[in-house]
């Protein structure tokens, strides 16, 4: 199967992925940072070098086995940036927007990437009478690639299951003494995600919000 894999459409799906993950979690530690938590800089964690941010398995063979295995959707996932919410400024409103950074960022960078796309479309012979005529193809991909991407991450991210930021968000909305409770089943967190993959209830979640975006932001590329 690895011989039928074109290694211009793997690298046309992981810059996209490699861009996702490291802006966002870029956005958490540097909200984190304006909050007057120390930890990423010190870390050096704030950086859009992806190679400081890199998981083998989230931003490597995760994506990797899902481009192989065919499958419609493409994500993956970077180290975590650190973060001491005790350091926090107003530890509560601290903590919303440091968990909302990453996917916001990644909402915004998908909106980007689609309105480009979209102007392309509108005024395709300003792309092909550019010096990026020979490329107008791959970057084409790239851009549709990178709104996918951005918008599966962003979705992924907002599923209310701690340790992920939906559940962080979700936890920071509910009065304290249910939030402390809340928090509780965050070592559970994995294992509820990997049930929630094993009966295909995270695809479902997925492509109710994916399907109409993508729709709406890729209209007339697909």
């Amino acid at each position: 199967m690895l011989q039928n894999i074109n290694p211009i459409q793997l690298i046309i799906v992981f810059l996209p992925l490699l861009f996702a993950v490291t802006i966002h979690e870029v956005a958490h530690g540097y909200v984190a940072l304006r909050f007057g938590d120390l930890t990423a800089k010190f870390a050096g964690r704030l950086t859009l070098n992806p190679i400081k941010h890199l998981d083998p398995l989230g931003s490597v063979l995760l994506p990797l086995l899902l481009k192989i295995s065919g499958s419609p959707v493409i994500f993956g996932y970077a180290k975590p940036v650190p973060v001491d919410f005790r350091n926090l400024r107003n530890r509560r409103i601290g903590t919303l927007c440091v968990a909302a950074a990453g996917v916001v960022t990644n909402f915004i960078a998908a909106l980007i990437c689609a309105g480009i796309l979209q102007g392309i479309r509108l005024f395709p012979n300003f792309l092909t009478s550019s010096a990026f005529a020979p490329l107008s193809s791959i970057l084409i991909q790239l851009l549709a690639y990178s709104v996918m991407i951005n918008l599966v991450l962003g979705i992924f991210n907002l599923i209310p299951v701690p340790p992920l930021d939906g559940g962080r968000i979700l936890s920071m909305l509910m009065p304290q003494k249910y939030s402390r409770q809340f928090q509780t089943i965050e070592p559970f967190g994995i294992l509820i995600l990997i049930v929630l993959l094993m009966t295909n209830s995270l695809d479902l979640f997925i492509s109710f919000f994916i399907s109409p975006l993508m729709n709406w932001m890729l209209q007339g590329y697909l």
